[in-house]
């Protein structure tokens, strides 16, 4: 039977030369990959090409605005998502724009009845500045429906818009104890600076940071 090649030397440029062939099992031989790996998914949408990439980037960013109910701005993010080459993410931005453009639609009624409808003009007179309009709608709206998050949600960031710091966080912590979610979108969400600083604010919205302090 025919003899083996010659044994190479190991890297490194060690003048040390290998007696025998029978102690190679001691190092580990590194494993070939076996065929490509699968393409990167997240939620079924595959993450390869670039530009899906960035069309991910851009569906996340006018998802977290939506959910801050910035409407407006949510809805110039999924348009373009619409524009990129993933079918899957199209249709997902074309559901959350057909909401936005519900929301951004001014209410018919001036005399708004439910809950939603006081939400929606409280967010409407936010939106525009005016402050005391917008808290009245807001409480009205809470009375209405105590347990709805996105209410108390808008309370806490018009009391920052108002310098009310106490009150917001007391409405944030609500909103979040109603729907845990609302603390990632609080994290970005720029109606929030106001508490930037605030000791009180950074606990409520990195409480996993308590165990890890020092």
């Amino acid at each position: 039977m025919p003899t083996m090649g010659k044994v190479r030397k190991a890297p490194g440029g060690s003048a040390q030369h290998s007696k025998s062939t029978g102690h190679n099992s001691s190092k580990p031989q590194k494993k070939r990959n076996l065929g490509p790996p699968p393409p990167p998914q997240r939620g079924g949408v595959e993450l390869v090409d670039p530009r899906v990439q960035e069309q991910l980037k851009t569906y996340d960013e006018a998802l977290s605005l939506f959910h801050q109910q910035k409407f407006a701005r949510a809805k110039q993010g999924l348009e373009e998502v619409l524009k990129g080459p993933s079918k899957e993410l199209a249709d997902r931005a074309r559901v959350h724009l057909k909401i936005a453009e519900q929301r951004m639609k001014p209410t018919q009624e001036h005399n708004p009845r439910g809950a939603e409808d006081h939400y929606q003009r409280g967010v409407a007179m936010m939106n525009i500045g005016r402050w005391d309009e917008a808290r009245e709608s807001l409480d009205k709206a809470r009375k209405a429906a105590p347990k709805a998050d996105h209410i108390h949600y808008a309370l806490a960031a018009l009391d920052c818009l108002t310098g009310e710091a106490d009150s917001a966080l007391q409405n944030l912590k609500v909103a979040i104890q109603l729907r845990p979610e609302n603390r990632y979108h609080a994290r970005n969400d720029e109606d929030f600076a106001f508490l930037q600083e605030d000791p009180r604010f950074t606990e409520l919205l990195y409480p996993e940071k308590d165990g890890f302090a020092g």
